[in-house]
């Protein structure tokens, strides 16, 4: 099926001028306060056609921040990607060879399969190991209201309540195809105090995205304390709608090429019934498995047999 033509409202930023690093490893700059405090990673990049958190984290570099406690690393993950990045053909430069943001288990990585993104990976596993916290940087395929994914486990509920961006909070078990770096080590670990967040900020290029990965990147600072919390507040925006947890019961694949939604879903509608029709993957339909369930992320344009085409989930009171 044919990509839609989606407007490229962001322009994606020069950052050559950061590819030598402190760290010796090209595009990760760690700075460190000197002063007691945890490890932030924000990270940008996953995905090479990604290009909002790109925009956050070159001007946080051009800009200076350094960490009043702790240690702040800035990065940029999928540099092989991001310089394929073309405004003409947007779509093709998600990744190289395969997906960037799913080789996070350390039997992938330690393995002896070879790829540009599990080389970049490989560069980057001892900072994300490192890291106490993480914001990993991410936008949509499809227009859809963002949504921070914060994994199966208590604690990444709590801390995107803490952050308290977007408004609606996705706990999920990540994908069947591969781990993601959230839920990489002591990420996905309950007993570790190790935490992450993804943050999708909507569409890829629509100029809300960039909007949403900047506040986003703030409030994590200041939720884990590596920055002042007045410098936080001269970027924050105060008035922000009070945040909705959904939880993610279960993935629908698409088992046929001929897989289609039975409206145009863009994200977040509430099928009010159960049984209700979602889809039809060839000629079965699909339904919703309850009443009030949540279509989380559906992919109209680009569904792949064997790979999942919508989430469905539940809204929880908090």
């Amino acid at each position: 099926m044919p990509m839609p033509a989606i407007a490229v409202e962001l322009q994606a930023p020069d950052i050559q001028p950061f590819r030598a690093s402190n760290t010796g490893t090209d595009y990760v700059h760690t700075f460190d306060s000197g002063k007691p405090g945890p490890h932030a990673l924000v990270n940008a990049l996953t995905h090479g056609n990604e290009i909002c958190g790109a925009i956050v984290v070159e001007r946080l570099l051009r800009e200076g921040l350094r960490p009043a406690r702790g240690k702040l690393t800035l990065a940029f993950a999928n540099i092989a990607a991001f310089e394929r990045f073309d405004t003409s053909n947007p779509y093709a430069s998600r990744f190289v060879d395969e997906d960037f943001n799913r080789v996070w288990t350390p039997a992938t990585l330690d393995g002896p399969r070879n790829s540009v993104e599990l080389r970049r990976a490989r560069a980057l596993r001892p900072f994300v190991e490192a890291a106490d916290f993480l914001l990993d940087i991410h936008s949509m395929l499809e227009p859809s209201p963002p949504v921070m994914i914060c994994g199966p486990l208590e604690k990444g509920i709590r801390f995107s309540f803490d952050v308290g961006v977007p408004e609606h909070i996705v706990s999920d078990t990540g994908h069947s195809n591969g781990t993601r770096m959230r839920d990489f080590g002591g990420f996905g670990d309950a007993s570790s105090p190790k935490n992450a967040l993804l943050v999708e900020c909507g569409q890829h290029w629509e100029r809300g995205a960039e909007r949403v990965a900047w506040q986003t990147t703030w409030r994590f600072l200041k939720a884990v304390g590596v920055v002042e919390a007045g410098t936080a507040d001269r970027e924050i925006e105060k008035t922000v709608p009070a945040q909705r947890l959904i939880r993610v019961t279960e993935a629908v694949i698409a088992n046929s090429p001929a897989f289609r939604f039975a409206k145009n879903f863009t994200g977040l509608e509430i099928i009010p019934r159960r049984g209700d029709v979602i889809a039809y993957d060839g000629e079965e339909p699909v339904r919703a498995p309850y009443d009030n369930c949540v279509l989380v992320m559906p992919v109209p344009n680009n569904v792949k047999t064997g790979l999942t085409a919508v989430r469905l989930g539940r809204l929880e009171t908090r």
